[in-house]
């Protein structure tokens, strides 16, 4: 049995706690003591404690993180924009696999428990990317959770009968979602991209997680389709539109009704904020559509922002929304919180007595603090060991922690 004691942390109703460790667990919460510290204890300092954080949609397959500086290079369509992407990621010297680990190492020093990685598949990329997928799911068990999605980044129609096989055998080996993309602005066909992307959700019993850029009535037509088969099949709690662009531009009754429409079936919204039309956060969820975030595309053919840090993009959430009261500040948190960990499946995450001692320290005051202005500074534990510390003062006698500096020769 190994136990220790976290001193004076805070929690997200202010108050300063001790939280006691058991065998990677959370025995006790308790309000904090005065005294010195035994050998066993750490002194948070008064500073935040909060659950780890979720990374509701990220694409690592894409990520220039590893590689020289690589000038954005703009596009025209959406399938020249492809095609340039293909190009770019083709030439680059350092391997997507070792990029990929790169990101998921900095994503896990910024706090992140859980992620969920569209990979793409089609033709021309096969199943590498699945495969490699796969193999850094492995690599990162009691690191970082990664929900794997099928991702047809070239269409699903477009390709023809190979890309739905191989999309089928993407989650026969153990992907976790299937995804979809625009299915009238790039496979122009919305119901036979529907019926294959729901047909295998149903046929594999898996989560359904599609890509929405459509504005204006397509996008109100698109967004009905997905809310009526999910309805359909059983499949509330199960499916989630990320981006939906169309949401913050529907005018007239569809503001209200397609939204509505969306709660009832229990359809997730994933948004990364400023990369295109925004829908209406508080007024999505007030009319209990569930809403979480993730960071998207970091640095990449297209995209040159990003760190990987999912606070960092709640934050460019509520900047884009107008949030400026500490409620709405601590509900931009919440999506890469609560809100992501439901829409993802995950279950509980939060801290609680009996639950995992899985928990980021900040240096903030409050939940609102961590939102407006995301500290530098932060201590990661999972399980009870320190994975990533940049303040904490008084080590206590834990497990040693896995080195995240040799992830890159666990993938070798």
């Amino acid at each position: 049995m190994v136990r220790t004691t976290l001193r004076n942390g805070r929690g997200r109703d202010g108050r300063l706690v001790d939280l006691v460790l058991e065998d990677g667990r959370i025995r006790t919460i308790r309000p904090a003591a005065s005294g010195r510290l035994a050998v066993t204890e750490t002194d948070l300092g008064g500073r935040l404690v909060l659950p780890l954080f979720v990374n509701g949609h990220a694409h690592f397959d894409k990520t220039f993180v590893g590689a020289p500086w690589q000038p954005h290079l703009p596009g025209g369509s959406l399938v020249e924009r492809i095609e340039s992407e293909k190009r770019q990621r083709a030439g680059l010297e350092a391997t997507s696999f070792d990029r990929q680990l790169l990101l998921a190492q900095r994503m896990i020093e910024f706090g992140t428990g859980a992620v969920r990685a569209h990979v793409d598949v089609d033709e021309d990329l096969g199943l590498t990317g699945v495969e490699d997928a796969l193999r850094l799911r492995a690599i990162l068990t009691g690191l970082l959770d990664v929900q794997i999605a099928a991702f047809p980044q070239s269409g699903i129609v477009r390709g023809g009968p190979a890309v739905a096989k191989l999309l089928d055998e993407a989650l026969a080996q153990g992907v976790d979602v299937i995804g979809g993309l625009d299915p009238l602005s790039l496979d122009e066909d919305l119901d036979g991209h529907l019926d294959v992307v729901f047909g295998l959700a149903d046929r594999h019993a898996v989560r359904v997680d599609v890509h929405l850029h459509t504005t204006g009535a397509p996008a109100a037509a698109e967004l009905r389709a997905i809310a009526e088969r999910t309805t359909a099949l059983g499949l509330a709690g199960r499916v989630a539109i990320s981006h939906g662009y169309g949401l913050g531009t529907l005018e007239g009754r569809d503001r209200d009704a397609v939204p509505e429409l969306l709660a009832e079936a229990g359809v997730a919204v994933m948004t990364n904020g400023p990369a295109g039309p925004m829908p209406a956060v508080r007024a999505l969820v007030d009319l209990g559509v569930e809403l979480f975030a993730g960071t998207d595309n970091v640095r990449d053919a297209w995209w040159p922002f990003g760190t990987g840090d999912p606070l960092a993009t709640a934050r460019d959430v509520a900047y884009q929304s107008n949030f400026r009261v500490d409620e709405d500040l601590e509900l931009a948190l919440e999506l890469v919180g609560g809100r992501a960990a439901t829409a993802l499946g995950l279950g509980e995450r939060e801290l609680y007595e009996g639950g995992p001692a899985d928990l980021v320290v900040l240096d903030a005051a409050s939940a609102a603090e961590a939102l407006a202005s995301p500290p530098a500074g932060r201590d990661v534990m999972r399980a009870g060991s320190w994975l990533s510390t940049r303040r904490v003062e008084t080590w206590s006698r834990l497990p040693d922690a896995p080195d995240l500096g040799d992830l890159a020769q666990a993938g070798a």
